[in-house]
């Protein structure tokens, strides 16, 4: 029906004969029975980290599709008879078909080049809770949870670990969760048999770089004083050394100088008298 009023989405149309009216795709439910529905999804599709991209322009009429445009074919297709006339119409004006075939660039490349800091590259770390499902009972089996939340992207893997090595038996886990705010949670439960009687608690603290520094500027002092006190060793050993030495000439000085034999000390006071 040439006169009727015919919804439709943003698209520039060449049917003049249609009055058209753009309604929110909320509203296309409300549209009384007597109205059509005539709609174009465009629709963009980016593969190896954004390098090769795809641009697709989906025209609908009453829920089904009759036309499609893909960048990789690089013009409009038919998908019902009613799509036929159309297809051959608007891919016989070479400037609107222009148009289509840039917008994979002007438009899907341009708005994932935008968009991908948050999107594509977005990065949130996990947060991790672990806990046993319920007290701890000796020659039961416990549950222990692993709750795994506010992550981004969703692709992500958990794993049990006793001792270093892995645990696959036991072992059960949810469906990937989303948030509603791009973030997932996922539950990841081990079936386990509690060994010990009584829990161990170990307390440990990590050092902040202050006590790090004092501790190493302690361990260098002591290493400087112990070279210090090796060396006030060594040089008192070789004082009491060269002591030694210069008594030993000493004495051997007296012996040469002063005999030992009357007879030299007389012969000598004989000798200066006569003179």
């Amino acid at each position: 029906h040439p006169q009727q009023e015919v919804p439709l989405c943003p698209v520039t149309l060449t049917l003049r004969s249609l009055a058209c009216r753009v309604l929110a795709p909320q509203d296309a439910a409300s549209v009384p029975s007597e109205n059509h529905l005539l709609r174009a999804l465009h629709e963009c599709y980016a593969e190896n980290n954004g390098t090769t991209q795809r641009f697709i322009m989906r025209c609908i009429f009453n829920r089904e599709e009759f036309m499609r445009f893909d960048s990789a074919v690089g013009e409009f297709r038919a998908l019902t008879a009613m799509g036929r006339p159309w297809a051959e119409s608007w891919n016989k004006q070479k400037d609107y078909m222009e148009r289509r075939r840039s917008e994979v660039d002007t438009v899907c490349r341009h708005n994932y080049e935008l968009s991908q800091g948050f999107t594509v590259k977005r990065r949130v770390r996990p947060k991790v809770h672990v806990s046993p499902s319920k007290k701890v009972t000796l020659k039961h089996h416990d549950l222990l949870v692993c709750h795994v939340t506010d992550f981004y992207p969703g692709s992500i893997q958990v794993r049990w670990f006793q001792n270093s090595q892995e645990e696959t038996t036991g072992v059960v886990s949810t469906n990937l969760i989303r948030n509603g705010d791009w973030t997932f949670q996922i539950l990841v439960m081990l079936e386990m048999t509690p060994h010990l009687e009584s829990p161990v608690t170990v307390e440990w603290r990590i050092q902040s770089d202050s006590a790090r520094n004092k501790m190493l500027t302690g361990v260098v002092g002591l290493v400087l004083g112990l070279i210090f006190l090796a060396v006030g060793i060594l040089k008192h050993v070789w004082s009491k050394q060269g002591e030694k030495s210069g008594s030993s000439a000493w004495s051997e000085s007296l012996s040469l100088n002063f005999p030992l034999s009357p007879e030299g000390v007389w012969g000598k006071s004989r000798a200066e008298e006569g003179s």
